[in-house]
């Protein structure tokens, strides 16, 4: 390449404008002779990008040349009649010995259901191991602590006091859950009040994200530059430089790491970043990806008086998860858990979206607004999902039920439209008769998803929204175990809340060989994410 040296002129020069006659701005470089400017080009590189160029038409030409043998063959066969060619095949046919025959069709057989798997397969996607965070003491509130952390602020009524130790003593949290440091930090000091600067939401992130990250690094016998794939989600706190370059800076990890930040996904993120995680995975063959799930509560403790936007006062906490998925068919033999099955649902019509909304309240006061209708919606949202899901985990019986169920429906609408039945200027003594015989309103059918799943983790969004999703399915009180033991000695975590639950089952529940677990995450938007484990190993 070939530069004058006015391309290297002082920027001062470079850059000095003027105005011409019709006070429109010229630069002062139109006026240099462009000519100088030579670069000599790689005719390699030339050729390379047009022959990427070409092909963009090799379907069409492809396509062309198909049709164009189609129409030959077809032209041949009418030409000389269908029958010579089938002559002259048999007559091959026959010439063949018995054994290079019988060998010929087998190895074409093989050859189809090769082709046939090579085409429909996918990488199996495993999870090696998971750690979540497990706060310091110091981090550690009581209920009593945490009231007398909000009268602190000096920005709470009397009223709103009230209301949040009500709410709390109903939330099914326990009395050692974890709170940042920015934000108990009044607990030592009463002249001060809760630290929201970027440097202390920095620090709370630094310190869960790299403490599971270590971990799960170390359980799993894995080096930092054995990381190809990097996916973080935090939705409340999204700085610059992102919090994947902190990890990459932290573990010193290759530069060509595929990193990926993720925010505003809510409490369901974690099941974004695994699917993520699994896409990626299925286009990259022998990979390994570290998926880091955590909340940042420094910068999001709201300091005004709407009762809408206080319960995340009671109901969020600190923690964290980091998960090691892979594809590398030697890691199936360590690995606790494969992949099977993942289903995101997300809600459209206004109320979902509004359902849980970041926004200042009438004093600017910032912070996250939860909808008092969130439970239905959340109801409505799994509802669809789970419609999604069934026919990959629920035995044939249940689905022959359900679409008996269905038709059913269909069946007696059609005829009660039909019949105008309960039209009442047509009402006679034979309409009220078929009337009764055909009902008005059939109950759907909810499956028994405890045929297809043998353990649960529902999102430890609150005590109920467990115990809605527990009912509507009519699970058993050990299904709802792991939610409730996650709710009570971690609180919601938001998007890592899934994982605690997952480390109560493998320790607790110890799920067998050929097991299925299902995690079922709620999340802003509003959205319901699903994902379906088998247990390779006790």
């Amino acid at each position: 390449m070939v530069v004058s040296a006015c391309s290297i002129r002082d920027m001062t020069d470079c850059e000095k404008l003027h105005r011409d006659s019709d006070a429109s701005l010229v630069s002062a470089d139109a006026h240099i002779n462009h000519s100088e400017y030579r670069v000599r080009r790689s005719r390699l590189i030339g050729m390379v990008n047009w022959w990427h160029v070409a092909m963009t038409f090799y379907p069409h030409v492809l396509v062309t040349l198909l049709c164009y043998l189609a129409s030959q063959i077809t032209f041949d066969m009418i030409t000389i009649g269908p029958s010579v060619p089938i002559e002259i095949a048999m007559k091959i046919l026959r010439g063949l010995p018995p054994a290079l025959l019988d060998m010929s069709w087998r190895s074409t057989l093989l050859g189809l259901c090769l082709i046939w798997y090579l085409m429909r397969h996918h990488h199996p996607v495993y999870l090696v191991d998971f750690v979540t965070f497990e706060p310091p003491d110091s981090w550690c509130l009581t209920h009593e602590q945490l009231i007398t952390c909000m009268r602190r602020q000096r920005c709470f009524t009397e009223e709103s006091i009230l209301f949040l130790k009500r709410i709390l003593d109903n939330s099914g949290t326990g009395q050692r859950t974890a709170w940042p440091p920015g934000i108990t930090q009044c607990l030592h000091n009463e002249s001060i009040i809760a630290d929201k600067s970027v440097e202390a939401a920095r620090d709370e992130s630094e310190a869960v994200i790299c403490n599971v990250v270590h971990s799960c690094l170390q359980r799993t016998g894995t080096h930092p530059s054995e990381v190809d794939i990097l996916i973080v989600n935090c939705s409340l706190f999204s700085p610059t430089p992102s919090l994947c370059a902190m990890v990459m800076n932290r573990f010193k990890m290759r530069e060509d790491v595929m990193s990926y930040n993720l925010s505003g996904m809510g409490c369901s993120a974690s099941l974004v970043g695994v699917e993520l995680a699994q896409n990626v995975l299925r286009s990259h063959p022998n990979k390994v990806s570290l998926v880091i799930s955590t909340e940042n509560l420094t910068q999001n403790l709201y300091h005004g008086n709407e009762r809408s936007m206080l319960l995340q006062n009671t109901l969020f906490r600190c923690g964290g998860a980091a998960m090691l998925l892979s594809n590398k068919w030697r890691d199936g033999q360590r690995a606790k858990l494969k992949l099977l099955h993942i289903v995101r649902t997300q809600g459209t019509e206004d109320q979902a979206y509004d359902a849980v909304y970041e926004c200042q309240d009438s004093q600017g006061e910032h912070g996250v607004r939860l909808d008092r209708n969130i439970v239905n919606i959340a109801g409505r949202t799994m509802e669809k999902n789970f419609t999604v899901l069934g026919p990959h985990v629920l035995p044939l019986s249940e689905q022959a039920q359900v679409a008996y169920t269905l038709a059913k429906k269909k069946f007696c609408k059609y005829l009660t439209n039909t019949l105008d039945l309960h039209t009442e200027p047509k009402v006679t003594r034979t309409t009220k008769l078929i009337s009764k015989l055909i009902p008005t309103k059939i109950p759907a059918y909810v499956p028994d998803f405890k045929r297809g799943i043998d353990f649960w983790c529902i999102h430890a969004g609150g005590r109920a929204v467990v115990d809605g999703v527990a009912n509507n399915l009519k699970l058993q009180p050990k299904h709802a175990e792991p939610s409730k033991y996650a709710l009570y000695n971690y609180g919601n975590t938001s998007s890592s809340s899934i994982w605690y639950e997952m480390d109560y089952v493998w320790k607790v529940q110890r799920p067998q060989k050929g097991h299925r677990i299902l995690q079922v995450a709620f999340g802003s938007g509003f959205k319901c994410n699903s994902a379906v484990w088998l247990c390779l190993h006790k």
